[in-house]
Order: structure tokens, then C-alpha cells, then sequence
């Protein structure tokens, strides 16, 4: 069997998939630029990359899609399942890694990390020890927009340093929230504008593309900060770059973009009090491991010719292959 794949697994994936499988190695994101290599490919698998109904109608072998993390936006899955094609996806490997960068970036942000680096480095070691922009976690309000299974494990770190944790969830019931240690909420708008820390966790869908923009930055608090691990495209990124200009809210930690990378004109790039990381919350040794092993596992799960139950739609299964 032959596997593309858009980068390179870690050591241990990739000495798990070619145990069993001829590997290409493309160093790009879009299939579409080596629709040579996919003629005969029975596999490919993502990392940060997409593959379009075009790549996907031009890969005649291709029988699975695999995808490290759980975020699947960027692949067509309406064409897979018309193909028959599952995409194998990864949950619950990366939760405490991007759980611990999402309140990493709430300390940091909290205690104004990044400028009082910049400024030491610049021999201004006094510059910023007056400003008062630091300020104590301990009994601030956490609101969570998503609590699945990384939004309880930030909540959880949240409490875990004395934060008071509120949640809006359309898909879970007031009872659910509170069981899970989070004040409840109905309204996302309301939840915004009592909080010093807003948490993004919600996958990137139609209904959530652009739910935080103008209208909503303007509700929080000047003093709080937002905070995406989730996807970019959630949040509009000039209005956050106004908003962060402006003095509207206080700060911001993104971890992903509309785009990735980002242009170089993105407006978030020159933003006050933005801290930023290139999409690598779920990049610690110990995640990267368990997505490349469990990306691999499922995919063989798939040529093998079984039923992978870790992927993006299960309705694939009732396409005329698999009955």
C-alpha cells in the first residue's frame, strides 16, 4: 500500500506507517500541487494542510484520510463520503496539551510576560515594572464558548488556580454545565460581558465562522482578554486588531489563523497586547506521539477493510463500499 503524506509524523509514526506502507513525503499542504503522487495512493494523511473535491476526485485509489487532531474544516468531507473515503481523525489526544497552552497564555498575558521580556532584553529593565498592567487570576471569571472535551480540561485548570468558570455550550443542557463544575449561560453575549478571560473551543463550522466580531469585543470588559486554541475564522481578525488597538479589551492569545500561516499584512501581527503561537498548542512531544499513532492505527484500521469509528462523519459507512 502507498501513503502521502502532506509533512513528515514524528519518529514513531512514521516507523509505524512504513512498517506496512511505501511513504511519500510531500512537504505541502494542498494535494493538489502533487496529484502525481496521488493516482496511486491508498492513503494520505494531514497535518496542517487541506485537500479539496478536486484532489479528491483526482486520487483514484484513494480509499481513507487521515488527519492528526480533531479539527477537520479543512478537508472536504461532503466528497469523501460521496467517494466512500472515511477521514480518520484523532480525539482526545491533544486535550491537556492545548488545555495547558490556552491557560499558559492567560498567565502570561496576565502577568504582561511578553513586554516585560522585550523591554529587559532592551536594557529597559525599568520600563514596565510601574505600568500596573499585571494582575492577580485568583478569583477572576473564566467564560468557556465550547465545553467539550478541551474546554473542561482548561475550565478545570481554571478552578485549579481559584477562577470562577461559566460556560455556554448550545449543545449541552444547564445541568451538564454544572456538573462539569461551570456556571451555565444561554447567551454567549450575556456570558461576555461578565467575564475577565474568554476561552474559545468550538470547531470551526458556518454557524460559528465569524461568532466573535465587533458587536461582541465591544461587550467584554476593557480589562479582559480573549483567548483562541480552537480555529481561526472563528473570530474576525480586524476586529480583534481594532479591538486590541483601541484599548477595547486588554489582550488576546491566538494560537490559530483565518490563514496559516498568516500573511504578513494580517492586521493581528502589529497588534497591542496580542500574544500569538503558530498553531502548535497541540504540538508537545507527548500529543504529536499520540495523534501520529492513533492517525496511523486508524487509517490500517480502514485498508484493512473494518469500520474506523474515530472519524469526521459515520455515515460515510453507509456508502455502497462498505455495505
Amino acid at each position: 500500500m502507498k501513503f502521502v503524506l502532506s509533512h513528515p509524523l514524528c519518529p514513531e509514526g512514521m516507523e509505524m506507517l512504513g512498517s506496512r506502507a511505501e511513504v511519500f513525503v510531500a512537504n505541502d499542504g494542498d494535494p493538489n500541487n502533487y496529484l502525481d503522487q496521488m493516482k496511486d495512493a491508498d492513503g494520505i494523511i494531514l497535518r496542517i494542510a487541506k485537500i479539496d473535491r478536486h484532489a479528491i476526485e483526482h486520487s483514484p485509489s484513494l480509499k481513507v484520510i487521515g488527519k492528526t487532531g480533531v479539527g477537520y474544516d479543512s478537508i472536504d468531507v461532503a466528497a469523501a463520503n460521496e467517494a466512500g473515503i472515511p477521514v480518520v481523525i484523532t480525539p482526545g489526544t491533544n486535550n491537556r496539551s492545548v488545555a495547558e497552552h490556552a491557560a499558559a497564555m492567560m498567565f502570561a498575558i496576565s502577568k504582561n510576560l511578553l513586554e516585560g521580556h522585550k523591554e529587559t532584553v532592551k536594557g529597559n529593565f525599568m520600563a514596565v515594572r510601574g505600568l500596573g498592567k499585571a494582575f492577580e487570576i485568583l478569583g477572576k471569571k473564566a467564560g468557556f464558548i465550547g465545553l467539550g472535551a478541551i474546554g473542561r480540561e482548561t475550565a478545570k485548570i481554571c478552578r485549579g488556580v481559584g477562577m470562577t468558570t461559566l460556560a455556554f455550550d448550545p449543545f449541552l443542557s444547564r445541568e451538564q454545565i454544572e456538573a462539569e463544575g461551570c456556571i451555565y449561560r444561554a447567551d454567549y453575549d450575556e456570558m461576555l460581558a461578565e467575564c475577565d478571560f474568554v476561552s474559545i473551543h468550538v470547531p470551526l463550522l458556518p454557524e460559528t465562522r465569524g461568532m466573535i466580531g465587533k458587536k461582541q469585543l465591544g461587550v467584554m470588559k476593557k480589562s479582559a482578554v480573549l483567548i483562541n486554541c480552537a480555529r481561526g475564522g472563528i473570530v474576525d481578525e480586524q476586529a480583534l486588531a481594532d479591538a486590541l488597538n483601541s484599548g477595547t479589551i486588554a489582550g488576546a492569545g491566538i494560537d490559530v489563523f483565518e490563514q496559516e500561516p498568516p500573511a504578513k499584512d494580517n492586521p493581528l501581527l502589529g497588534a497591542k497586547n496580542l500574544l500569538c503561537s503558530p498553531h502548535s498548542a497541540a504540538q508537545t512531544k507527548e500529543a504529536v506521539i499520540n495523534m501520529a499513532l492513533m492517525c496511523v492505527e486508524g487509517c490500517f484500521t480502514v485498508l484493512d477493510g473494518e469500520k474506523c469509528l474515530r472519524v469526521a462523519d459515520r455515515s460515510v459507512y453507509d456508502h455502497p463500499k462498505w455495505r
